[in-house]
């Protein structure tokens, strides 16, 4: 069993293992028609549960052949343009390449003398996405999983800075529309139930500053302890962006850190012609990014930013056989020092890839044409009697539902008929295989989401699918009518 694993002596097996499983995924690539082949659960789960985990195959060919039976044949193919859901991006080849250099070589993020050069670049990278944000010169971070644990780390940090006599007395602002990682994350850190204070959004979807003003005001009065705001710069479901020069003015009036959300919304830091959508950020005491939403990174691949690389301390622990305080003392840089995580992947290597072969502004024109495409699938939508289109786009994502009464279709203005025909359609477009959209909750109605991440993507894609949905919930309501007849 020895000759598995990889080292000097079976570097050959290695070049061949991994060409062949390369060729087998570009073959797919390269015949996928459809994002997703409409598999059900009931379909798939037994071929998997067929397979005897105790029986080795003792072949790479066969494990591929039957990898294709249970993994590739159904996967869920990001790259394919009629993929419309959620904020999952097709990926460049740098960072996968990245990615098979990273996973072969193995080194480990949490000490210097596990990973080297990897620490480096990782620290690097920080610096340069702290510079892209503007947070100043005392500036720092770490890379972590994706943004839940990056805004977990982030409200980590404000509750140690907030000094509270008391954890119930703590409270997190945010607004209606942000992530639920928010809600998650003060559970997590043991914050009372009603910790976190929903402040209501715009038309636009973005926090509404007086709304904001006024619960910091009573939160003063009333003698709780204001930890944090968080802001969202690209809401999952709408990707609008919340007001951040007012809200950082207001952080700043009454002592509150300020954490920036911008998991999806950080491709703007690149973007040639957008990037005045996130002033303010540079105000933020913390900012999350994800390069795997935005960068158009394999997953994962995130980022914790903080303007002040002292508030890193509360995330710090020492053990003698991994980071003893004597190499702080000695400025051996182990990361462990400032993340969440122990064992952690090399992940910045594929974004140092990334950048070293495309460059930034390689990026941020991919990040604009989506966002390109976005405005032009709003418009189509807007000029479309069939469709009610909620607000148009920040970024790249777009909420709307199909509205037969404005239609001038079948006669069935229910609002819960309405809804019953989305669901329809969304789950009929998904079991066809033919595309994948997503679906979200507005004003307590089902809508449907485009989240459009794949420059691939045409306004052709956009109209088809819409045809698509319509011809499914036309379907639904007419046979609706028929069993109410």
């Amino acid at each position: 069993m020895r000759s598995h694993l990889l080292n000097d002596l079976t570097a050959e097996h290695y070049r061949r293992s991994v060409t062949e499983g390369v060729e087998r995924v570009a073959a797919r690539l390269a015949t996928t028609e459809r994002p997703f082949t409409g598999v059900t659960v009931d379909g798939l789960a037994p071929r998997i549960d067929r397979v005897d985990l105790d029986r080795p195959l003792h072949d790479t060919t066969a494990a591929l052949d039957e990898l294709e039976d249970v993994y590739l044949r159904d996967a869920v193919y990001f790259h394919h343009p009629r993929y419309l859901a959620h904020l999952n991006c097709p990926v460049v080849i740098p960072a996968v390449l990245g990615e098979a250099v990273l996973s072969a070589v193995n080194s480990s993020l949490d000490t210097w003398d596990q990973s080297a050069g990897g620490t480096l670049i990782e620290r690097r990278l920080i610096d340069w996405t702290a510079a892209r944000i503007g947070l100043g010169a005392a500036a720092d971070g770490v890379f972590t999983s994706g943004g839940t644990q990056s805004n977990l780390q982030a409200l980590l940090l404000a509750r140690e800075e907030a000094k509270a006599g008391s954890l119930a007395t703590l409270r997190v602002f945010t607004s209606e529309v942000s992530h639920f990682s928010v809600r998650k994350a003060a559970k997590l850190l043991g914050l009372s139930p009603d910790s976190v204070v929903t402040v209501p959004v715009d038309h636009d979807k973005r926090m509404q500053t007086v709304a904001l003003a006024h619960e910091l005001e009573r939160c003063r009065r009333d003698g709780l302890v204001p930890m944090a705001v968080v802001a969202t710069a690209g809401s999952t479901d709408f990707g609008s962006i919340d007001p951040l020069p007012e809200i950082a003015g207001l952080c700043a009036q009454y002592g509150v850190w300020m954490h920036v959300d911008a998991a999806y919304g950080c491709g703007l830091l690149v973007s040639g012609r957008r990037r005045d959508r996130l002033t303010g950020i540079e105000r933020a005491d913390s900012v999350t990014v994800d390069y795997h939403k935005s960068f158009f990174q394999p997953v994962s691949s995130s980022a914790l930013l903080v303007r002040d690389t002292t508030v890193l301390r509360h995330a710090t622990y020492h053990a003698e056989y991994l980071n003893p305080r004597r190499m702080a003392e000695e400025r051996i840089p182990n990361q462990v020092d400032k993340s969440l995580q122990t064992t952690r992947r090399f992940d910045a290597l594929k974004l140092w890839m990334t950048l070293r072969v495309m460059g930034a502004d390689g990026i941020g024109e991919l990040f604009d044409s989506v966002c390109d495409l976005a405005q032009e699938g709003w418009r189509l939508l807007d000029g479309d009697p069939r469709f009610d289109v909620v607000v148009e786009p920040s970024l790249s994502t777009l909420v709307f539902r199909y509205d037969p009464a404005a239609a001038g279709g079948p006669a069935a203005t229910d609002p819960a008929e309405i809804d019953r025909a989305n669901l329809h359609a969304r789950k009929a477009l998904f079991a066809s295989g033919d595309a994948v959209v997503a679906g979200t909750k507005v004003g307590g109605r089902h809508y449907l989401k485009f989240t459009l991440l794949n420059p691939g993507t045409t306004v052709s894609d956009i109209a088809a699918v819409l045809d698509l949905i319509a011809g499914h919930a036309e379907h639904y309501l007419g046979e609706s009518l028929d069993r109410a007849s």
